[in-house]
């Protein structure tokens, strides 16, 4: 049994339960030794309905009608981390080799398919507006987390998350808050406009998309075992254009993990073949 300063206890047997709840509902394994995140991270919820325990609180999210509460139950379990321009490289990949090789008339199409709280998404847009300046783009984000995508959505940044963007692009796609706002910046409504957010489950039904130049799955995978890992790679690929590319974590592989795709550089795979559309 575990128990943090302040926090209800979590026993062995729960948090496989909820590490089975968890990876039921995103495919992310919770394994041994997050259980201090685990409690961290729901302990608040056990408050705010009064529970008494974690047993208490699993059978609660099976009930009828608290479909609600167990979809802030993922949120929460969900890590979110991000930063604008994380692994610069992919950015100026994206800028010198996927832009250049787009040469059809159809909108250059980009998925950053966890999306999290939007820098990413938003860095690309960044990029896509300057290298297709005059062109058509969109670029369409997703993530597990309701919450994150409201973030997205408004795309409200604290000033201190611009450390990494490049000054030209700061200058054109970002406008300091006032008053209420202060010590805020907010994405331009030029890339908001051209940028859709939606909640989706990687591993489950999700909504009709289309196929896509770029898919951007960084950092993820690592949270997955292969079998999941193998799942969620041939939905990707069929979700790519011919000669469209997979951008994954520098820290990730695919070794192993059977596929369509070529590796053409560290943490960047290629489906073979041309898109003349």
């Amino acid at each position: 049994m575990i128990e943090a300063a302040g926090t209800r206890e979590i026993t062995a047997a729960q948090f496989r339960r909820i590490a089975q709840f968890q990876y039921a509902h995103t495919g992310i394994r919770l394994v041994t030794g997050k259980e201090s995140l685990v409690m961290s991270r729901l302990d608040r919820r056990l408050r705010h309905l009064d529970l008494d325990d974690y047993d208490t609180y699993l059978a609660y999210l099976q009930e009828p009608g608290h479909q609600d509460e167990a979809r802030q139950a993922v949120d929460l379990l969900t890590t979110n981390e991000t930063s604008f321009f994380r692994e610069p490289a992919h950015f100026d990949f994206l800028r010198e080799v996927a832009v250049p090789a787009h040469r059809t008339r159809r909108p250059f199409r980009l998925w950053s398919a966890a999306s999290s709280s939007g820098e990413e998404a938003y860095s690309a847009a960044m990029v896509l507006a300057q290298a297709l300046a005059g062109r058509d783009w969109e670029i369409v984000g997703t993530d597990v987390s309701s919450q994150v995508v409201e973030t997205c959505v408004r795309g409200l940044y604290p000033v201190e998350a611009a450390e990494r963007i490049p000054a030209d692009l700061l200058r054109t796609y970002c406008r300091r808050g006032r008053d209420e706002y202060a010590g805020m910046l907010r994405v331009s409504q030029v890339l908001r406009d051209r940028t859709t957010f939606l909640c989706a489950n990687l591993l489950g039904e999700l909504p009709v998309l289309g196929l896509f130049d770029v898919i951007l799955l960084r950092n993820v995978m690592i949270y997955f075992d292969n079998e999941t890992k193998t799942r969620l790679v041939q939905r990707l690929q069929d979700m790519l254009r011919p000669g469209g590319y997979l951008i994954i974590g520098r820290a990730e592989t695919l070794s192993g993990i059977p596929s369509r795709l070529r590796l053409i550089e560290p943490s960047i795979h290629q489906l073979p073949g041309r898109d003349d559309v």
